[in-house]
C-alpha cells in the first residue's frame, strides 16, 4: 500500500454534515454546494433500516473494500485501487428527516481521479436501487 496515504482526521458528520470537499477534482458529495463536487444523495423507498442494511451489502459485494466505521446512520469504508492501492474514503449519512443517504467519496491522494469516486458512487446507486 504505498499510495495508501493516512486516514483523514475529518470524517463523520458533523451539524448533519458530511465534511467539505478539497478544492482538488478527486472528491465528490452530495452535500457539496459547487456543481463540480456534486452528486445526488442515494434515495430510498424502505424504512431507514432496511436501506442503511442494504447499502452495507453493497459495500462489501465490491472488491477491495472494508467498513471501517458503521452506526445506525452512518457508514465510513475504505475503497483501494486495484493498480496502485490509493485509498478512497467513501462515506454515507442517512438523513431521515430528508430521506435520504447523503453520501462523500474523496481520494486521499492526487489531484485528479479520472472520474472514479463519481463513478463509485453511481455504481452503488445503480446496485441500490
Amino acid at each position: 500500500m504505498v499510495f495508501a496515504g493516512k486516514r483523514p482526521n475529518n470524517l463523520g458528520i458533523s451539524n448533519g454534515k458530511l465534511a467539505s470537499c478539497p478544492n482538488s477534482p478527486n472528491c465528490v458529495s452530495s452535500q457539496s454546494p459547487d456543481a463540480s463536487h456534486q452528486i445526488a444523495p442515494l434515495t430510498f423507498t424502505s424504512t431507514p433500516e432496511e436501506a442503511i442494511t442494504n447499502l452495507k451489502q453493497i459495500i462489501e459485494s465490491l472488491p477491495r473494500t472494508k467498513i471501517i466505521t458503521e452506526s445506525k446512520d452512518y457508514l465510513y469504508a475504505e475503497f483501494k485501487s486495484a493498480l496502485l492501492g490509493f485509498v478512497d474514503d467513501v462515506e454515507f449519512y442517512l438523513d431521515r428527516n430528508a430521506n435520504v443517504i447523503q453520501v462523500r467519496s474523496a481520494s486521499r491522494l492526487g489531484q485528479s481521479d479520472l472520474g472514479v469516486n463519481r463513478q463509485r458512487i453511481e455504481t452503488i446507486r445503480a446496485k441500490f436501487n
